[in-house]
């Protein structure tokens, strides 16, 4: 799990979870343990977050069952309607996260293989 600011700079990373463990659960599980020193969004602000994680105060998701996507809206219509409308917005303010990880993936491509690596590894 990971938190990045807009200027692509990580502020929290977490690492080392075995198996396929669920975004929400990693989460949530962060939050609980002081130790980690998870970086709380400060009041009256929010962290943006995807779909997989719940919806709780200073977290904000997209709203399910709307197009989020940029290519979505790329290749249809404009947003209609609020809630189109600020799934659009949110996906487009998450952009740096996912900007983030392409440049580290092409910097260390090591970070590509990792995913397989664990995999193989665990199911040998």
């Amino acid at each position: 799990m990971a938190v990045c600011d807009f200027n692509m700079c990580f502020t929290f990373v977490w690492v080392g979870w075995e198996g396929a463990a669920h975004d929400a659960r990693i989460f949530m599980e962060a939050l609980r343990r002081p130790i980690l020193k998870f970086p709380h969004p400060p009041t009256g602000k929010y962290y943006l977050v995807d779909a997989g994680y719940p919806q709780i105060k200073g977290y904000l998701g997209p709203y399910r069952g709307e197009r989020y996507h940029l290519p979505d809206f790329r290749r249809g219509s404009q947003p209609r309607g609020k809630k189109e409308i600020f799934n659009h917005r949110h996906s487009s303010l998450r952009c740096p996260i996912e900007r983030t990880f392409g440049v580290w993936k092409n910097r260390w491509r090591m970070i590509r293989q990792m995913h397989n690596f664990l995999w193989k590894n665990k199911y040998k």
